[in-house]
């Protein structure tokens, strides 16, 4: 009786030791990896500096990004960067901002979803995401790149998945107090403002709204069709900043 308790014991030990979302550290973990090797984090000496850096920064973007203008030439290569640029950050605060938002969402998401559906609808949701903004945007030259569409899609699941999940805001107008809402009320609001960004969006260097939308829409169409008849769950209380990602 003693050993067979011990052996549950350890069996127990061991399980809660391991990652409870493993596809979510990972893809946060390799995001980063990838940002600190580029020449975006100004931290790898290989890139050089000044006009040098700036220039290989512009170079790296276009091969990796997603270049409107040349995705629908049937080029395999460009057909590749609406996954490539997923995990290509064009800053700190980029990177820094879509991690957060990853972490705070991903977790209970991936726990929701299991690992590999998650990993497929992350990845899916993302390329199209930025397809549609390329698709929206076909004469566009500007590089795009960043996670922000797939965790668009993330966000949206997690309205449908965890409703009443209270999330923690930092509201500007209110003194960056924290305050405390349901999924249900935040991530609409967040979601409206997006929609209102990309209305008065020129289509110049700055942030794809649009693909946020896409993403949006895409994670919470996913989570209702794919799970829209099982019963969803209770979410504990989640903090997460209101604001928005740059793609």
């Amino acid at each position: 009786m003693i050993s067979d308790w011990s052996a549950r014991a350890g069996r127990t030990a061991v399980a809660m030791r391991r990652p409870t979302a493993p596809v979510t550290y990972g893809l946060i973990g390799l995001c980063c990896l990838i940002f600190l090797i580029g020449p975006a984090s100004g931290l790898n000496p290989v890139h050089g500096s000044g006009d040098g850096l700036a220039l290989a920064q512009r170079a790296y973007f276009r091969r990796w990004g997603v270049v409107p203008d040349q995705l629908f030439e049937g080029s395999p290569r460009a057909a590749l960067t609406t996954a490539t640029a997923l995990f290509v950050h064009a800053s700190w605060v980029h990177l820094l901002g879509n991690m957060l938002f990853l972490y705070v969402f991903g977790v209970m998401t991936e726990r929701r979803l299991g690992r590999v559906e998650f990993t497929l609808f992350y990845l899916g949701c993302g390329c199209l995401a930025l397809l549609g903004y390329a698709a929206a945007n076909s004469g566009s030259g500007q590089s795009l790149v960043g996670a922000s569409g797939a965790i668009s899609a993330v966000l949206g699941a997690f309205l449908y998945l965890f409703p009443r999940a209270r999330v923690t805001s930092l509201l500007p107008f209110l003194f960056f107090l924290p305050l405390r809402f349901p999924a249900w009320v935040v991530l609409p609001f967040w979601a409206a403002l997006q929609w209102l960004a990309a209305g008065r969006a020129t289509g110049g260097p700055g942030v794809a709204y649009l693909a946020h939308l896409v993403g949006f829409g895409l994670g919470f169409a996913y989570a209702w069709a794919r799970h829209g008849r099982t019963t969803r769950v209770k979410a504990a209380p989640a903090p997460a900043p209101e604001g928005e990602n740059q793609p």
